[in-house]
């Protein structure tokens, strides 16, 4: 989509801190860190909010969360824990229009959230 950040970052016209990149998904430093470890790792591949995934989705999306995990890992996070969030829709905090998980660690985090 020519009008999604995130579908501009993975291009490459927008720079970002990347962290992580395979042939389908990319992840990157969030730009409003909310802890001291923020990452947000979309796939590559353009798709609006989670209520636009379908069946034929669900290998991606097993692949994005094994990925954070790994990346988690990577980060040093894996030790002490960390969350990963997802928002669909405004009501529930999605800004950016293209399915994308925040993974979050560094710090303690309160439940329940927000």
């Amino acid at each position: 989509m020519s009008d999604c950040i995130f579908c501009k970052i993975v291009k490459g016209d927008i720079p970002s801190a990347r962290v992580y990149e395979d042939e389908e998904l990319y992840a990157f430093k969030d730009i409003g860190p909310q802890a001291p470890t923020h990452l947000l790792i979309v796939p590559k591949r353009h798709i609006p909010t989670l209520n636009d995934l379908t069946g034929s989705d669900g290998p991606l999306m097993g692949r994005l969360l094994v990925a954070a995990s790994r990346i988690a890992r990577e980060q040093g996070l894996s030790e002490k824990g960390f969350r990963i969030v997802a928002n669909c829709l405004e009501s529930a905090g999605q800004s950016v229009f293209h399915v994308h998980f925040h993974l979050l660690g560094g710090r303690a985090f309160r439940w329940p959230p927000g």
